[in-house]
């Protein structure tokens, strides 16, 4: 991501600084950033948000939705902050991205193999969440508008962001090494072990049921947030199908905020369990 800042500086030519030459290692495996204030402004807000939501999260100021959306509340009436259930917010948060994603077939047509692929990973990855928060998810709580608007806008603005830059890189050569393929296997495990553990989740309740249990099965004995952790891997995936700095920065971002929401998640379950397994880390197995 901070190949903008490196870009603006005079370049030495009797002298190859390290900068020069991380950067012409990136060029082996990444395109070059388009001339585009848009992006190039995109890129460092991602990053940077999404980067500080993390943080957030791990000093203790969530965002509000699931089983934190009535924190930082505690001297504020709830009933004075406009509210909905989650799964009304969760569909608020994910529609747009996927309608976007699913108009960029019409948008930018004919576009190649990376495109194309870029296109539909995007439009599954949305209309999966679309269709888990109507018929997998079981919600127990409601989400606040304030914080379903900055998610809604970071999905939305993100998906059309990455887009664009993909259309963009027609100008430019092929990178010299290929991360498609290896892309694509990555997005494909990443969104089937995210799918595997939110279809563990919602079986954790019954019909009318509302409250929280410690998550078993697949990698919950590991890690408390498994679907994070593939999400996280479906977003390298894409990374890795585009091949943009733009969708390195988002991915990294969005690593940077999962971590701090894991991390509030596993003290979360501490806190009301006293059973909680204690070896059960946040996010990465047996590490964090």
């Amino acid at each position: 991501c901070f190949y903008f800042i490196f870009r603006s500086e005079t370049n030495q030519p009797s002298k190859k600084t390290s900068k020069t030459i991380t950067m012409s290692m990136f060029s082996n495996f990444i395109f070059p950033p388009p001339s585009s204030i848009f992006v190039t402004t995109m890129s460092i807000i991602s990053f940077i948000a999404l980067g500080n939501y993390g943080i957030s999260e791990i000093r203790g100021k969530h965002m509000n939705y699931s089983k934190f959306w009535n924190a930082n509340n505690n001297n504020i009436n709830s009933g004075e902050k406009l509210k909905f259930s989650s799964k009304v917010g969760m569909l608020l948060v994910y529609t747009p991205a996927f309608l976007t994603a699913a108009a960029s077939f019409w948008i930018f047509p004919k576009e190649g193999f990376r495109s194309n692929v870029l296109h539909s990973a995007l439009t599954l990855h949305y209309f999966k969440r679309v269709f888990e928060s109507l018929f997998v998810h079981k919600y127990s709580a409601s989400m606040l508008l304030d914080s379903a608007i900055p998610i809604t806008v970071s999905y939305f603005m993100s998906t059309i962001t990455m887009i664009y830059t993909q259309h963009l890189t027609k100008e430019f050569p092929e990178p010299s090494i290929n991360l498609i393929y290896p892309g694509i296997m990555l997005f494909l495990i990443g969104i089937i072990g995210n799918s595997y553990h939110h279809f563990l989740l919602s079986k954790l309740r019954g019909k009318g049921e509302k409250e929280y249990k410690i998550p078993k099965g697949g990698l919950f004995g590991i890690v408390i947030c498994p679907h994070y952790l593939f999400e996280i891997i479906e977003f390298y995936g894409m990374f890795f199908i585009s091949q943009t700095l733009y969708s390195l920065c988002f991915a990294i971002g969005d690593t940077f905020y999962l971590l701090g929401r894991s991390y509030a998640t596993r003290n979360w379950y501490l806190s009301k369990f006293e059973d909680f397994p204690k070896n059960v880390k946040a996010l990465i197995p047996f590490v964090f």
